[in-house]
């Protein structure tokens, strides 16, 4: 593989060829090629300063790259969310080595918001080049470039860059060191780069490496604390020295007396954030209580979950990224930066599986105030911030050409406006699940369950925009149906687990269920076509989303009707059906417009529901389980070289869509548990 020093000549990078790190604030992509390539910072949902991925040449970028021929490698350390980049060559080998820092929550340090990138050469020779591109506010906003004297190290006359701009700033620094005794420090000086000429609104600097075995360089990034440290509070080597004590205990004595999140910069520093880090990861998936098969992907789509969580609400974002096409050059480019309803109430569901409970506590309790925050009309918003706000506004970026030409690049979502009544099953079905797994419900939330109970049973013959939120029309989906019946049968259920009070109610809530159980079975079912129908509206319209219905218990999977949808599916498009090659589309966008207009790929969501179903099938149709395991198989393979999935597949098995998507890997946590469990019982 060549890489081209000039940024102008690099194209695009596949979706897939990224590995995500994060910390539970921001999240990061990697290219293959060692650039980051989307940024947000401070927090997941703030404007971005790299975002190379959605514009090639005005993005913004930081990259880290030889500048001789290569072949990359990538991968995550074991059992980490740390991200090693491998450059292999005749002349030598080089590491990348990314992360944002994580430490113990107990120990009495800050949580370091930093962008830390360690390179260094473990065989022979490498010439690397570090540009660091911001681009501010999605490429909006202009900024200056200073390379000034760095008062955050205790080294004479090191330089470090700061960027400003109106609304944030940001600093570079480095760390310089040597692991072999007679090899030098390497010689690190920014120089100014200029890429005005093909859109940047301010400059960017860049450094040549010409590294040797044993040198490391660790570049840090980020927001310069806003107070200015305390005068002379940085010692320098030179004081070991004059005074006869320890560097180590200089360093500790002046850092008492700085904020905790503006330590001084040291080799010791930095080298013990990225063991710290490691070792939280680890810790953390050690817990996992998951003894199934596929073990490997099971946890490593773990660890991809724990990176949508913004720790200081309890908020789970769909995606870290946005506006990622569907289908290259389509139009189908969402923001999911965003806490829906749905896609979290599925992700603790996952988590709660594995033995995760905490995660789980967190988003009930940023739920509940949600709940306590209802609209007037009783409804809950299908989105929120990761702050809890309600206000996410639509945006196109005109300016942004879109990741392969793909338009128009968004932010925001107006599908937060839109009426989806199936949110308050998925909700429901995880306030009851972690009434097992997590903290049992107190009387006041009994009294907000209650209350979301009766507003579904009071809007349950109204028609909605559903789970795919399409934007031209609303109509009676059988998705929402069978969500809404869910939500009122876990109301029952709690109730009854729980010994809670009812009164009138339950009466009225049995009544309820039932009709509307009865109404989805003679209004939903097609007899001429042998399916369970995208909606009440479209009687002819096949639609994948209702191979939920044996995962939620609405009916068996050895039910003739639902057997007879699944098999529906499994066809091909050609035949009426829904799938090619192992993969399964959410429904035919030829036959059924959404408002939207393009293609899309196959679903990774909908396959492995499909996988699931199959499963839960198989247990009285043994070939069908059979079945399942081997499109579960097939599945593993669109994961990309770190293990990650994204949100669907082309027909070419490139990956499409937000990554990584949250939706797909709760789907494939559920369908290795229940395939593992039924083969151990076959």
């Amino acid at each position: 593989m060549s890489i081209h020093v000039n940024v102008r000549e690099r194209g695009y990078v596949d979706i897939s060829d990224h590995g995500l790190i994060g910390n539970f604030h921001p999240a990061a992509l990697v290219s293959l090629d060692g650039s980051i390539e989307s940024y947000c910072v401070p927090n997941f949902d703030s404007p971005s300063v790299f975002a190379r991925i959605l514009d090639k040449e005005k993005g913004g970028h930081f990259s880290i790259t030889p500048t001789n021929k290569f072949s990359p490698k990538q991968a995550y350390l074991p059992s980490s969310n740390v991200l090693a980049t491998k450059f292999l060559s005749d002349c030598g080998v080089g590491v990348v080595t990314d992360f944002l820092p994580r430490q113990n929550r107990h120990t009495n340090k800050a949580n370091l918001q930093w962008l830390v990138r360690r390179v260094e050469v473990i065989r022979g020779n490498v010439p690397f080049r570090m540009e660091c591109a911001p681009a501010f506010d999605y490429a909006r906003a202009s900024h200056t470039t200073e390379i000034i004297d760095d008062d955050s190290i205790p080294n004479e006359a090191q330089k470090k860059v700061l960027f400003k701009s109106s609304a944030l700033n940001l600093d570079l620094r480095y760390v310089a060191e040597s692991t072999v005794d007679d090899i030098p420090l390497p010689e690190v000086k920014f120089e100014i780069l200029d890429l005005k000429d093909i859109g940047h609104l301010g400059t960017g600097v860049t450094v040549n490496l010409p590294l040797s075995e044993g040198q490391v360089v660790t570049f840090v990034l980020r927001c310069p604390p806003k107070e200015p440290p305390i005068p002379q509070a940085i010692p320098r080597i030179s004081m070991a020295n004059e005074y006869h004590v320890s560097f180590e205990s200089i360093i500790e004595g002046a850092n008492k007396l700085r904020a905790k999140d503006d330590p001084i910069l040291t080799i010791k520093l930095v080298n013990s954030l990225l063991q710290e880090t490691d070792d939280y990861w680890k810790a953390w998936i050690g817990k996992s209580t998951y003894e199934g098969n596929w073990r490997e992907a099971v946890h490593r789509s773990a660890l991809a979950l724990k990176l949508l969580i913004f720790e200081p609400t309890g908020a789970i974002v769909a995606s870290p990224t946005f506006s990622l096409p569907e289908a290259i050059g389509g139009t189908r480019n969402w923001d999911y930066r965003y806490s829906w309803v749905r896609d979290s109430s599925f992700t603790l569901y996952a988590l709660i599986r594995l033995g995760f409970t905490q995660e789980a506590i967190a988003y009930l309790d940023f739920m509940l105030a949600r709940i306590q925050e209802r609209n007037p009309d009783g409804s809950l918003q299908i989105m929120y911030t990761i702050h809890g706000g309600k206000e996410i506004e639509e945006i196109e970026l005109d300016h942004l050409a879109g990741h392969k030409d793909s338009k128009p690049v968004r932010i925001g979502n107006g599908a937060a406006k839109h009426v989806q009544l199936d949110i308050y099953g998925e909700l429901l079905d995880f306030v009851y699940l972690s009434q097992k797994f997590a903290r049992p419900l107190g009387y006041d939330t009994w009294l907000a369950v209650r209350d979301l109970v009766d507003y579904v049973i009071a809007n349950c013959h109204r028609p909605d925009l559903s789970i795919w939120e399409v934007r031209d029309r609303e109509r009676h989906f059988t998705y929402s149906k069978i969500m809404m019946w869910v939500a009122i049968d876990r109301g029952l259920r709690l109730a009854e687990k729980r010994q809670l009070p009812l009164g009138a109610r339950r009466q009225k809530w049995l009544d309820a269920r039932d009709a509307l159980y009865e109404e989805i079975q003679e209004k939903a079912w097609n007899p001429k076509l042998g399916f369970y129908s995208q909606s009440y509206d479209d009687p002819d319209i096949l639609d994948s989303a209702v191979l939920v219905a044996p995962l939620v218990f609405f009916c068996p999977a050895s039910d003739p009707r639902f057997l007879s949808t699944l098999k529906q599916v499994l066809k091909s498009p050609e035949r009426g059906g829904l799938s090619s090659n192992s993969l399964v589309y959410r429904y035919d966008v030829r036959l059924s417009p959404d408002g939207v207009g393009g293609e899309e790929g196959f679903f990774s969501l909908c396959t492995l529901w499909c996988i699931e179903a199959l499963t839960r099938a198989g247990e009285y149709e043994p070939p069908l389980l059979q079945q399942a395991v081997k499109m579960f198989e097939d599945f593993l393979l669109y994961s990309n070289h770190v293990g990650l999935f994204t949100e669907e597949i082309s027909v070419a098995g490139e990956g499409l869509g937000n990554a990584v998507q949250g939706f797909t890997a709760i789907t494939l946590i559920s369908a290795a548990f229940h395939l593992s469990r039924s083969l151990r019982r076959a």
